[in-house]
């Protein structure tokens, strides 16, 4: 749990997905088009990626990826996460943390 913590909190943005995931490429693009550079950490593809996984979901995240942290606070998955873009909040929860300048 403390390594999931230490990481979300390392850039502005950080993204917890998998590499085979469609709406975790989905997200991931979703952020990169508005010009946010998210830390992506892919659980298939890392050290100890099952544990993180397994830390996600006892964090609420169900499903476990893609997780989503901005400014260190986990804000969901992509239901979550579109929804705030739906709802226009998105783009200003990004400006406050420094993940975009505009």
């Amino acid at each position: 749990m403390e390594r999931v913590k230490t990481m979300a909190s390392e850039r502005p943005v950080v993204i917890f997905s998998k590499s085979s995931c469609c709406m975790c490429h989905s997200i991931k693009t979703l952020f990169c088009d508005f010009g946010v550079n998210p830390a992506v950490h892919e659980l298939d593809e890392i050290p100890g990626g099952r544990e993180l996984e397994q830390a996600l979901s006892r964090l609420g995240c169900s499903p476990s990826v893609p997780a989503v942290f901005i400014g260190g606070e986990l804000v969901g998955g992509a239901n979550q996460v579109m929804s705030l873009h739906l709802k226009r909040s998105l783009i200003p929860m990004l400006k406050q943390v420094g993940a975009l300048w505009v």
